[in-house]
């Protein structure tokens, strides 16, 4: 049904949110909103898409409200979390998504054991394929590895448009009652004076909840690449023809609106990732990774005594607390006490004790 809300006049500028006008600006590239990080423009967007709704709907009977076409722009790509305590956000999910598509892989093995429930996906219980975004971007078997095909073209000809990562295919509307279809269209990266800018093109995008693991994971590829081309890191710009929030979700988004954090700044920055070519530690963490999810290591508090850069070291503990909750066991005070401020955050919002539900 069409809603009769439409924007104020004025502009894009005009359809900000008041809370969020002090952070709000059009953005370097394009005009898309620009935010100087996540944590702002996700508590934008989602307020928007919920109070400001362009058509409410009900895609495969899924009551909706949604807003079509919309876009915005982070500054700061690497401040890619929104510091809200009751949106309680699983940041330990969302690094095993970034290195579950890093890695290639496909299988609910690895993200089932962070998502359950995204095994309801799975036409054949044991694989995903549109949400598996990874065999897309750099497996060989699926087409030239196009990670490399992106890098090739921007190492020869920097100025290049053609810096693309196609990962949605015409032929997932062929297959009948297919229950897993990309979300995402693709990917699109621009060297220009020396910094990488990225855009991520969406046909469909849940604001409460897809949102957020996909700016999380794709903003992530995008200062993996940077850093192994030794470029800046630009902007990203998130395009959405369709950004939506279900029905389902509504008393979630009314708490997490009403969150006073919401309104106020990031509490914390999130750590750079090092320059250079960050692949050999990324298959290294994904050893470690492995092991704590069948419960065969325990990582020692210590982050120097891990065989990698302190960076993927503190996504490796990420993971040994995760495995503790997991196990039942309690939260191990010491290792908390090594954490990045940023990633101490969410886990004591997510888990606090221990004792809580997961993921």
């Amino acid at each position: 049904m069409d809603h009769d809300d439409q924007d104020a006049p004025g502009g894009l500028a005009a359809t900000v949110t008041a809370h969020a006008a002090n952070n709000f600006s059009v953005g370097k590239n394009g005009s898309a909103a620009g935010y100087p990080n996540f944590h702002h423009a996700y508590i934008d967007q989602l307020r928007l898409v919920f109070e400001k709704p362009t058509y409410f709907n009900a895609p495969r009977g899924q009551h909706s409200r949604e807003r079509l076409a919309a876009q915005f722009q982070l500054r700061d790509p690497s401040q890619r979390m929104a510091f809200i305590p009751r949106r309680r956000t699983n940041i330990v999910f969302n690094f095993a998504e970034a290195l579950w598509y890093l890695a290639g892989r496909d299988d609910l093995d690895f993200i089932g054991y962070y998502a359950p429930n995204m095994s309801c996906y799975s036409m054949d219980g044991h694989h995903l394929t549109g949400t598996a975004y990874g065999p897309k971007i750099f497996s060989r078997a699926h087409r030239n590895c196009q990670y490399s095909t992106v890098i090739d073209l921007l190492v020869n000809d920097p100025d290049s448009k053609r810096a693309v990562v196609q990962i949605f295919d015409a032929g997932e509307l062929l297959v009948q009652g297919n229950i897993d279809v990309s979300c995402t269209l693709g990917l699109q990266f621009f060297l220009r004076e020396g910094a990488l800018h990225a855009q991520a093109y969406m046909r469909a995008n849940d604001a409460y909840r897809g949102m957020v693991s996909d700016v999380f994971s794709f903003t992530l590829l995008q200062e993996f690449l940077a850093s192994e081309l030794g470029a800046e890191l630009g902007t990203y710009t998130h395009v959405a023809g369709s950004l939506h929030v279900y029905q389902n979700d509504d008393v979630r988004v009314e708490a997490v609106l009403s969150d006073p954090a919401g309104s106020g700044p990031a509490p914390y920055r999130l750590p750079a990732m090092p320059s250079g070519d960050n692949r050999s530690a990324v298959t290294s963490l994904l050893e470690i990774e492995e092991k704590l999810r069948h419960n065969r290591l325990r990582l020692p508090v210590d982050p120097d005594l891990l065989d990698l850069p302190p960076y993927w070291a503190q996504i490796a503990m990420l993971f040994e607390i995760y495995r503790q909750t997991r196990q039942g066991e309690p939260l191990n005070t010491d290792l908390l006490a090594v954490l990045e401020p940023a990633y101490r955050f969410f886990v004591d919002h997510r888990w606090g004790t221990g004792r809580e539900s997961h993921p």
